[in-house]
């Protein structure tokens, strides 16, 4: 069986997927990006690192702030579409749990929906305190859980009552583990941050017909998309019924609009932190 880094990877690297989410999911997450960025304070004459860019929005965002980016994915597609996006901002291809830069480097590390994709969120929060400069900060957001994300409600809520969430995947941290307070402010002072923080950011997710919803967690996701796919057809066919009729509850004229809010989480690595070299057993 694969790793979950690999099942993760394949996916990411699939265009038709990383197109669907872009123009679909991705238009929800853009929601929360000026807040994610007013958060770590990033601007000018700060040195920024995007981790998970996907397309390079994030990056691109900071770079209008006057900050200087660099965007980090493990996705050569990703990559591709975020250079074709933005041709004068730096990507890099790398690993979340072992960030190709030195300590020091950065005064701002930031994920906008990345951390529930990493093999291991522990590894790269601690990876983020190695390449901050002491004072830097680090930020991301993920999903609100499903009870607050009512398109993940509804989509799950349909599976579990006509199918199955065990279908096979490989084993991998829980996709909404960081949504809990609690938790992120556990791993991340784990980590060795101060003052974090935990926010919700209100987003909706637009769309035009009741069948959206679905298509696009089918296209343009990876581990939700696999869960639906592994379902028998007799099945799938049931969860698009009840998907289609619990979506007519958020029709608002011509439009579904969909509370999908996210959870910002920062830190900031002590001023008196000394700048630490990587952990050579990790």
């Amino acid at each position: 069986m694969d790793t979950f880094r690999d099942f993760e990877h394949v996916g990411w690297t699939d265009a038709v997927v990383c197109s669907v989410y872009e123009n679909r999911l991705g238009r929800v997450a853009e929601q929360a990006i000026g807040p994610l960025l007013d958060a770590v304070r990033a601007g000018p004459a700060d040195a920024l690192l995007d981790v998970a860019t996907g397309a390079g929005t994030v990056a691109a965002a900071a770079v209008e702030r006057g900050a200087t980016a660099v965007g980090l994915d493990f996705s050569d597609e990703q990559l591709r579409r975020a250079r074709l996006n933005h041709p004068d901002i730096r990507f890099e291809s790398g690993e979340a749990e072992a960030l190709p830069f030195g300590p020091g480097t950065f005064d701002a590390v930031v994920s906008s929906l990345g951390v529930p994709h990493f093999a291991d969120p522990e590894l790269f929060f601690r990876e983020s305190r190695r390449v901050l400069r002491p004072g830097g900060r680090c930020g991301f957001t993920v999903w609100a859980a499903p009870a607050q994300s009512k398109g993940f409600e509804i989509v799950y809520g349909a599976i579990q009552r006509h199918g199955s969430l065990d279908v096979g995947l490989p084993p991998g941290p829980n996709f909404f583990r960081y949504a809990d307070p609690v938790q992120a402010t556990e791993s991340l002072t784990a980590a060795g941050f101060a003052a974090v923080s935990n926010s919700i950011v209100p987003q909706t997710w637009e769309f035009a017909a009741a069948d959206d919803l679905l298509d696009a967690i089918l296209s343009g996701t990876v581990r939700a998309a696999a869960v639906l796919k592994r379902q028998p057809p007799e099945t799938l066919i049931r969860i698009r019924h009840e998907v289609r009729d619990a979506v007519a509850a958020y029709l608002d004229g011509d439009v579904y609009r969909v509370p999908m809010p996210a959870v910002l989480v920062t830190g900031t690595k002590p001023p008196s932190d000394p700048v630490i070299a990587a952990d050579p057993t990790s």
